[in-house]
């Protein structure tokens, strides 16, 4: 199921992936061959990137969706029939759309420094036990529900002239179609749901003063969004109807489905390696406990209606800045030679990869620096001894989570199945599997795009 060549194709169908994460983007056709095995081809790729303007952290929207349409060009051009359109990416963000269709302002970035304090001051009045017994969610600064509470108290109009709240993935097929909703799994990112019914917690949007009526209709994957607006399919060059279809569409709702359920003891954990590191399990129902939020687990939607209970874990982020830092000194290292460096160090630093202090996008180098100096740890002198720092304090740190998924299930896990681009971080598998004393498996590096063609075709099937 690795990806193939792009060479022409003679009107093949194609269930086509749209793969938006927080620093790239793929458009992926699958074909599923004669044998029912798929195959997968990339057809475009492009950068996602944060834009600063003004004291605003903005994603550049106008430019994905740009890009996105490019891809679904390529595809059509390269003589795929194209039978359906998925798309993910990652949480929490948000656009807004006014009564006429229009997008109100580009979405801001989860990164932005608006929603800070806003947690502290939510629940000073508040009970954490309480509200976590309804929604499952982890606080966390950057869910959409803060990021709200930001909006109406720096830019209530915004909120005024709102007729849809779209989640990312929700934003994007709304200009596909015009047909607005929000998918279960990426709309469970926000701290607004009732973990239970799967549906919208009205009370405390009320409580916080939004307006009902920009929260619609949530709707599971496998489910029809419409057909692609004629003048998208003009621009394409398709002049059929495409279906798009709602998948997992938090990408990492996507690469489980692909990669849970092999294991049906409930023992198997998967963790879901990017930017962010996702550690958790596929559940039938949520764990609203006090321990379970003690533990820092959140419950989000998975595809079928099921629960994602996990813990949210600052990921390659730390590495990915690093590198940023050093390129921009000049001195720029390629992830492969970098992950070779590490592995020769002997630096036995261990830093809290969760500490807020690393959640800043620039200088990565000074800020772990000064880290160390203030913690009394061992300062890192070169880049190998940098990222091995980072590398054996994500194993540590996930083997932390193994232990506190353990105090919460039935039976222990047994294996852990790595999903996503840290996947092919052998070093990083091998001192998780040290730390945790459990198996760790890289599953498909493409598990997200494998999971939301399946989706797609299963969709289409019930249809």
């Amino acid at each position: 199921m690795a990806p193939g060549n792009t060479a022409p194709f003679n009107d093949t169908p194609a269930y086509i992936a749209v793969d938006f994460g927080g620093g790239s983007g793929r458009v992926i056709a699958g074909i599923i061959e004669p044998d029912k095995s798929l195959r997968l081809v990339e057809i475009h790729r492009f950068t996602n990137r944060q834009v600063r303007c003004g004291r605003t952290l903005y994603w550049d929207f106008l430019s994905l969706y740009a890009e996105m349409i490019e891809g679904l060009r390529k595809a059509a051009a390269s003589g795929l029939r194209l039978l359906s359109v998925g798309i993910d990416t990652w949480g929490v963000d948000f656009g807004l759309v006014d009564d006429r269709g229009n997008l109100i302002g580009n979405p801001v970035c989860y990164r932005d420094e608006a929603v800070n304090g806003l947690p502290e001051e939510f629940f000073a009045t508040r009970s954490r036990a309480d509200h976590y017994a309804v929604n499952g969610t982890q606080v966390m600064a950057i869910n959409t529900m803060f990021r709200l509470m930001a909006l109406r108290r720096d830019a209530p109009a915004l909120l005024g002239a709102a007729r849809h709240l779209l989640f990312m993935p929700d934003l994007f097929s709304y200009f596909l179609t015009g047909q607005p909703s929000n998918e279960y799994t990426i709309a469970s990112t926000s701290q607004l749901l009732d973990a239970r019914t799967r549906n919208w917690n009205y009370e405390l949007i009320d409580e916080l003063g939004l307006p009902r009526h920009i929260f619609g209709e949530i709707v599971l994957p496998g489910t029809s969004r419409g057909t692609l607006r004629p003048e998208v399919a003009a621009a394409i060059g398709v002049d059929y109807p495409v279906e798009v279809i709602a998948v997992g569409s938090h990408d990492t709702a996507s690469a489980v489905y692909a990669t849970a359920g092999a294991e049906s003891d409930g023992t198997t954990a998967w963790l879901s390696s990017g930017t962010w590191s996702l550690l958790g399990i596929d559940l039938a129902e949520p764990i609203l406990t006090e321990e379970a939020r003690q533990a820092g687990f959140t419950n989000e939607g998975a595809v079928g209606g099921r629960i994602r209970f996990l813990q949210n874990i600052t990921g390659l982020w730390l590495l990915q800045r690093l590198m940023a830092a050093w390129a921009e000194q000049g001195n720029p290292v390629d992830i492969v030679d970098l992950i070779k460096e590490a592995e020769q160090a002997e630096i036995d630093t261990v830093i809290d990869v969760d500490d807020p202090v690393f959640a800043s996008a620039d200088n990565m180098d000074r800020i772990l620096a000064d880290y160390c100096k203030r913690n009394g740890l061992c300062e890192p002198a070169n880049r190998g001894e940098a990222a091995r720092v980072v590398i054996a304090s994500l194993a540590r740190r996930y083997a932390k989570g193994i232990s506190q998924l353990n105090a919460l299930l039935p039976a222990p896990v047994k294996k852990l199945r790595v999903m996503g681009g840290g996947s092919r971080n052998k070093l990083l598998n091998r001192l998780t599997a040290k730390a945790a004393g459990i198996e760790v498996e890289a599953a498909d590096v493409e598990a997200t795009a494998i999971g939301n063609i399946l989706v797609q075709a299963k969709g289409r099937d019930n249809s």
